[in-house]
């Protein structure tokens, strides 16, 4: 075995340096080094993310157990700002007496999952799929009961972890019939013996439903509003986003790499499964007033858009997967940033109470109407412009029906989203949430959310313009 293979992995191998670099100052450091744990975790997590910006060559290893390609640079990258981006708004958190003590359990927490993505998107094999899976799920069970004596957090993380195990077993058992079936687990090898028997096409349908849990797809969504409502918002803003955008990565790559010769079986299951999340969760969210409820239904519909990417199955598809992925993080990000700060400032989680916002918090305000706009997809920020792309990769797949039911869903969802801006422009609240100032780690978090909001949507504005110049439009 050539162990300089290793070397290959340099994203991973930077991560766990990382983690074991927060290992160890956890367990060294004096008192007054420990006030600073954000700022090093952050200045860490940044250098790992800035080192592994530039693609390399495309390789195998381990024989096709690991591979790499340019685009699992940029997935991993975006993921590791996400995470960024996190920890940066976890900061006023993690000062709670409560919190305080476990700041390097969320860190080494968190981190864990996330270099378990990193193996679900480089894995080749089904084996290094299931592990980098778990290696995902587990701490997230963690960090969803980590405020284990506020707001119902273990009793959030019990239901994560029994959901997490069923959808594992059922996962698991898919893949045992592959195995069986095929003779083999590495991705290469798989297609060339599919025949589209019963008893594959059982082996997908446990496989898909195991991935279903992951990306929280309807009828798999169940355990997603109680998880979301009773995790530490922090954690719940991880697991909206970074979490759901690696799983729905993995799933587009496994579907065209290793079920391609069952494109018609798993076009048709996805077609309507995109259907009924989109328009059910759209018809829930309407229903909710608590604002982490909300967004939850709220991102059960946002991974049902993201499937439109994967069902063409097209590298367009995959290219559009990847931005909207990109614009869906900054957008739900900043909107679960300002949930978080005015939760620890004030205690308020209900829609109700962000009534007369605009007029105490002004600032706060104008950055959640502008996210909230990029999610529902109005022009001409980052959203609209993600599902414009993601919408022309399932045309061009010819679901053309299926993009015509998205887009009457996106009126509705753009009527919940003018929900929450009534309350806070127009609703009269004679006690509205006091005027505060938010500290500099969440500004800034805020501030790069705000950036990737309207920047890109205006980046895709200049593409735009120049791609029609180019045709001579």
């Amino acid at each position: 075995m050539d162990y300089s293979q290793f070397l290959y992995m340099k994203e991973e191998l930077s991560l766990i340096a990382v983690i074991v670099l927060l290992l160890v100052f956890d367990l060294m450091a004096g008192e007054k080094a420990r006030k600073h744990f954000s700022l090093v975790a952050c200045i860490l997590l940044g250098i790992h993310t800035v080192i592994n910006l530039i693609p390399a060559t495309p390789t195998e290893m381990f024989g096709g157990m690991y591979y790499y390609t340019p685009m699992m640079t940029i997935v991993k990258s975006i993921l590791s700002i996400g995470t960024l981006i996190v920890f940066m708004q976890a900061h006023t958190w993690l000062q709670r007496e409560d919190t305080n003590i476990k700041q390097g359990e969320f860190y080494v927490l968190t981190l864990s999952t996330l270099l378990g993505m990193y193996f679900m998107i480089g894995a080749g094999n089904f084996l290094m799929f299931f592990i980098g899976l778990e290696t995902a799920s587990i701490p997230m069970a963690a960090l969803v009961a980590f405020d284990k004596y506020r707001h119902n957090s273990a009793e959030a993380g019990a239901k994560y972890i029994l959901s997490a195990m069923f959808s594992s077993g059922l996962l698991l058992f898919g893949l045992s019939m592959i195995y069986g079936s095929c003779g083999t687990l590495y991705f290469n090898d798989i297609p060339a013996a599919l025949e589209g028997n019963p008893m594959q096409i059982m082996a997908f349908v446990f496989f898909f439903t195991g991935m279903g849990f992951k990306i929280s797809l309807v009828p798999f969504h169940l355990w997603t509003a109680d998880v979301y409502q009773g995790a530490p918002t922090n954690v719940t803003s991880y697991l909206s986003v970074i979490s759901k955008g690696s799983a729905v990565f993995v799933l587009l790559t496994i579907l065209t790499k290793v079920f391609s010769p069952m494109v018609v079986e798993w076009q048709a299951v996805l077609y309507g499964i995109i259907v009924v999340t989109i328009t059910l969760a759209n018809l829930f969210a309407l229903r909710q007033q608590n604002m982490k409820r909300f967004l939850a239904f709220s991102s059960v519909s946002q991974a049902g858009y993201l499937m439109l990417g994967v069902i063409g199955g097209s590298a367009l598809g995959m290219t559009s997967l990847v931005y909207y992925v990109l614009v869906y993080m900054v957008a739900n990000l900043a909107a679960f940033g300002i949930i978080s700060i005015i939760e620890q400032r004030s205690g308020k989680i209900e829609m109700n109470d962000y009534n007369g916002l605009y007029q105490t918090n002004p600032k706060l305000s104008f950055i959640m109407t502008l996210a909230l706009f990029s999610l529902a997809g109005i022009p001409p920020f980052a959203g609209f412009f993600s599902k414009f792309f993601i919408f022309m990769a399932a045309f061009k797949g010819g679901f053309h029906l299926l993009v015509f039911i998205a887009l009457i869903n996106t009126v509705i969802s753009l009527y919940y989203y003018l929900l929450v801006v009534k309350a806070m422009y127009i609703n009269k609240n004679e006690t509205p949430i006091a005027a505060f100032k938010s500290d500099n780690y969440t500004k800034l978090s805020l501030a790069i959310c705000l950036i990737g909001i309207v920047g890109l949507g205006l980046a895709s504005v200049v593409f735009d313009t120049i791609h029609l110049f180019s045709y001579g439009l």
